[in-house]
């Protein structure tokens, strides 16, 4: 890196060991700093799939740990050189992959101040500003969402940063669970029944597991294309009843707004109606798509969170602030606190049991925490409401963009419905009619588009992922990448038509 030319080689360790001396951290941060700036400058110019064959590392590093101290420059030219093609590189403007992980000066620094000042804020008393500044955001963010007052902490609820949406599910299902056994004993712990559709994240049957759910109470209730794979009202309370009559207990619908797969909505409104009738809890997972929500055009898909349980949406996929950031409402924290609360003697305090305070070890899995909302806050501040949402609507443009280049080559099709900047795509069965006397031309359009995304991900001039909806292969072209430009989204179609055209005429 240019950066790195011209330093002269200094461990920062002559004589005592100094792991915090102010002048050497200042030293070698500009250093660290300068080569992320230059990481981004030539972000671009990578493969955006890492190209390392499985152990590669292993054969470039010693069998152990260095015995003295070594250089941060000599440190950095191996990161350079050994660990960045090891990379698969998110922040990349041709990243169109997975759901996206945008990041910012604002996040980046954020999360340095939180890492900087190194606290651990369990409960008020161990940093009062770790705890303030969290429920102040949450309160912020909760009205940029024009969330129902009953979630916010001015109106009796309130928002907490878990790390992700596997510990958002876990904690509200396990505040359920308690709910429910205490109504009808612990000893029926194994009649507990947990909903989700077909599309819901993997992320509520892991949850399901670690709280003590029979896996044979676990329901994925199969959508279709017709309902756009969106669980319906109707399939729900046929489940639910059907559990009933066998003697089991309804406990937990996670409902999703924008699944993985798809961005699939699930209609909130009838879901939550049928829920309360039979006393369930509703957990609304918008991991990806509740950034969208703050967007007047796009809160419409919240529209029945009023009639749910909680909440919870990941700033840290398309809302510029750096993993890891799951953003989680609860109308009723005593629920939590109930469920995860602990309270020895070591950290008895007079703040906790004044009742005046907020003590965040009670409302997650763990005690440690992070100083997570100092980097939230620095992005709500650094960029505001309007320059969010501009941001959002260009990466959705964008999208919209990429989905009218694929209507005007009719090989391919878009297969659901875009919710958000994520288009689902392929090429047409109807390429394939005639073609393969025994393999249907649903099962070699699959085919096909499967070799397709490898061939084009090998490449590495861009990198999208996969689904399987409803028997049908699609690729997943996820427009949310900081960087990128409508430049790229061409660039992306220019890669997917080439690949097509030459595995076509090779086939």
């Amino acid at each position: 890196m240019g950066s790195l030319q011209n330093q002269k080689p200094d461990n920062g360790f002559s004589g005592t060991m100094k792991p915090l001396d102010p002048e050497e951290f200042r030293r070698q941060g500009h250093l660290v700093i300068d080569f992320l700036a230059d990481y981004y400058k030539n972000v671009e110019k990578y493969p955006v799939r890492s190209q390392v064959e499985p152990g590669y590392l292993k054969k470039l590093m010693p069998d152990s740990a260095p015995q003295d101290p070594e250089p941060i420059e000599e440190i950095l030219r191996d990161v350079q050189k050994d660990i960045v093609p090891g990379i698969t590189h998110w922040q990349s403007p041709n990243y169109f992959a997975y759901f996206p992980s945008s990041g910012s000066i604002a996040g980046f620094l954020g999360e340095v101040l939180s890492t900087g000042f190194n606290i651990v804020g369990f409960n008020w008393m161990s940093s009062p500003a770790a705890t303030e500044l969290e429920s102040i955001v949450m309160d912020w963010l909760g009205k940029m969402l024009d969330l129902p007052s009953e979630f916010l902490f001015s109106g009796g609820g309130g928002g907490v940063l878990q790390g992700t949406t596997c510990e958002a599910i876990l904690c509200t299902l396990v505040a359920a669970r308690d709910q429910m056994l205490k109504k009808i004993g612990r000893e029926n712990i194994n009649k507990l029944v947990v909903y989700g559709s077909d599309q819901t994240h993997s992320a509520l049957q892991k949850a399901a597991q670690i709280a003590g759910i029979n896996p044979q109470n676990f329901r994925a209730v199969a959508t279709t294309k017709a309902d756009a794979f969106g669980l319906t009202a109707e399939a729900f309370r046929e489940t639910i009843e059907s559990d009933i009559a066998s003697g089991l207990f309804p406990l937990f619908l996670c409902a999703t707004i924008g699944t993985t797969s798809s961005t699939a909505v699930d209609p909130l409104s009838p879901l939550c109606a049928v829920a309360e009738e039979y006393g369930i809890w509703v957990h609304v997972d918008a991991a990806y798509a509740g950034s969208a929500c703050i967007l007047p055009e796009h809160r419409h898909f919240l529209n029945g969170v009023e009639n749910a349980h909680s909440f919870s949406f990941n700033a840290h996929k398309w809302f510029l602030t750096t993993l890891d950031c799951c953003c989680m409402w609860v109308k009723d924290p005593s629920a939590l606190v109930k469920a995860l609360s602990t309270y020895p003697e070591y950290l008895r305090n007079k703040a906790s049991e004044s009742k005046q305070v907020v003590d965040y070890k009670d409302w997650q899995i763990t005690l440690s925490r992070r100083f997570r909302s100092l980097k939230l806050w620095m992005v709500l501040r650094s960029y505001g409401v309007a320059n969010l949402r501009k941001f959002l609507r260009s990466h959705i443009k964008m999208a919209k963009n990429f989905e009218g280049l694929i209507g005007m080559d009719k090989r391919f099709e878009v297969v659901v419905p875009r919710n958000f900047a994520t288009v689902c795509f392929r090429i047409s069965p109807v390429e394939f009619s005639g073609n393969h006397p025994i393999v249907s031309k649903e099962d070699a359009a699959n085919n096909f588009n499967a070799k397709l995304l490898e061939t084009i991900n090998e490449s590495g001039k861009i990198y999208m992922t996969h689904a399987i909806i409803g028997g049908e292969y699609v690729m997943r072209f996820a427009v949310g990448a900081t960087l990128t430009e409508n430049r790229h989204v061409i660039l992306a179609w220019k890669v997917v038509q080439e690949h097509a055209n030459a595995l076509l005429t090779s086939s």
